[in-house]
C-alpha cells in the first residue's frame, strides 16, 4: 500500500487550499472511504468517521448557514480533529470563517473543488482506491496483447524478456519487464505496472538494457494495464504430460483474485511470441463464448454416439 497524503490529493485533483498554509499539516490518508457529514452538521457525532476525507456539498453548507453562530463554531470544532486528513468543499464554495478557524487550530487542510459534489466524490474515491489498493511485486513480464494484459512468468533465463521483445516488434505494448508491481483495485481486478526505476526498459542477456519507447516509439509501451491472463513458461519436461486440447483450466491466485493460467513448455524451435499471441486471442474468444476445445469435445462425443 502506497503512502498517500492530503497534499498528494490536492495536486492530483487540482484542488485549491482555502486556509492558512503555515498552519496546515498534510496528514496521511489511510482509508479510501469518503464521509458526507450531514448528521454531524445536525450535531450527531457519536459515529463520526474522523479518519475519512470529509466532503461538504451544497446540502451540508446550506444547512450550516441556518445554524446559530454558537452552533456553527461547535460543529466545525468537532468536525476538525487531529485524525481528519482533509475537508473538501465542492462546487467552488468558499470556506466559512468558523471552518477556517477550527481547521487552522488543528492543522486540517481545507480544499475547494470546482466540480459538482457527486463528480468530486467519484474522483476522490477513484484516486484513493487506486493508491491505497493492496500491492505486491512479481518476477515476470507484463505485455498488452490485443487489449489483454498478459503476465508472463517463469524461471530466470527461460526467455521471458526475449519473448517480450519479439512481441513488441509484432506491434504489442510493453508494460513491465523483470518486476511487475500488481495492485488489486477491487475484487477481481488486478492492475500491473513497472517500478518507476525500470519503466519502459527491457533487459536482454548479451545485449544489455534497452529503452523500448526510444527504439520503437511511444506506441510500444504503456504505463499500466489490467491483467487478464497469466502464462507460465517452463523448460520442456519429457516426462510431463502437457494439455493438448485446452480443456484443463488452471489458475494462479494473487491476493484473493484467481487469474486464468496457461503453462507453455519451452524448447528450441518453438516460436513463443506467436504461441502467446494466439493464447491471448483465444482467451478473448473464450470470453466471447467461443471455446474451440469444447466445440471439438462436443463433436467427438457426437461422432462416438453416432457410431454406436
Amino acid at each position: 500500500m502506497a503512502d498517500v497524503t492530503s497534499k498528494d490529493l490536492m495536486k492530483e485533483l487540482k484542488l485549491t487550499l482555502l486556509n492558512d498554509e503555515e498552519s496546515v499539516t498534510y496528514r496521511p490518508i489511510t482509508v479510501s472511504d469518503i464521509s458526507r457529514p450531514g448528521m454531524e452538521m445536525a450535531g450527531f457525532f457519536t459515529y463520526y468517521p474522523a479518519k475519512r476525507i470529509q466532503l461538504l456539498g451544497k446540502t451540508e453548507m446550506t444547512f450550516f448557514e441556518q445554524l446559530t453562530d454558537e452552533d456553527k463554531r461547535d460543529r466545525m470544532e468537532r468536525l476538525c480533529t487531529y485524525d481528519t486528513p482533509a475537508i473538501i468543499l465542492a462546487r467552488g464554495m468558499e470556506a466559512p470563517p468558523e471552518l477556517k478557524e477550527a481547521a487552522n487550530s488543528v492543522g486540517v487542510p481545507v480544499f475547494s473543488g470546482d466540480v459538482s459534489t457527486t463528480r468530486l466524490s467519484s474522483r476522490v474515491t477513484t484516486f484513493l482506491e487506486s493508491k491505497l489498493a493492496p500491492m505486491t511485486a512479481m518476477h515476470g513480464v507484463l505485455i498488452d496483447i490485443y487489449g489483454i494484459g498478459v503476465l508472463i512468468t517463469g524461471s530466470s533465463g527461460v526467455g521471458k524478456s526475449e519473448t517480450a521483445l519479439d512481441l513488441v516488434r509484432r506491434g504489442h505494448r510493453l508494460v513491465a519487464d523483470d518486476s511487475v508491481e500488481i495492485r488489486q483495485e477491487q475484487e477481481g481486478t488486478l492492475v500491473g505496472q513497472a517500478p518507476e526505476l525500470i519503466q519502459h526498459l527491457l533487459e536482454i542477456r548479451g545485449l544489455g538494457i534497452i529503452n523500448v519507447m526510444t527504439l520503437f516509439g511511444a506506441g510500444s509501451v504503456r504505463n499500466e494495464k489490467r491483467i487478464g491472463l497469466a502464462i507460465d513458461l517452463e523448460t520442456w519436461d519429457q516426462k510431463k504430460q502437457y494439455d493438448r486440447l485446452g480443456l484443463d483450466e488452471d489458475a494462479v491466485e494473487i491476493f484473493d483474485t484467481k487469474l486464468p493460467k496457461i503453462t507453455v513448455p519451452v524448447r528450441p524451435g518453438r516460436n513463443l511470441a506467436v504461441i502467446i499471441e494466439v493464447a491471448a486471442m483465444n482467451f478473448r474468444l473464450k470470453r466471447m463464448g467461443i471455446n474451440a476445445a469444447e466445440q471439438f469435445s462436443e463433436r467427438l462425443t457426437s461422432v462416438i454416439e453416432d457410431s454406436d
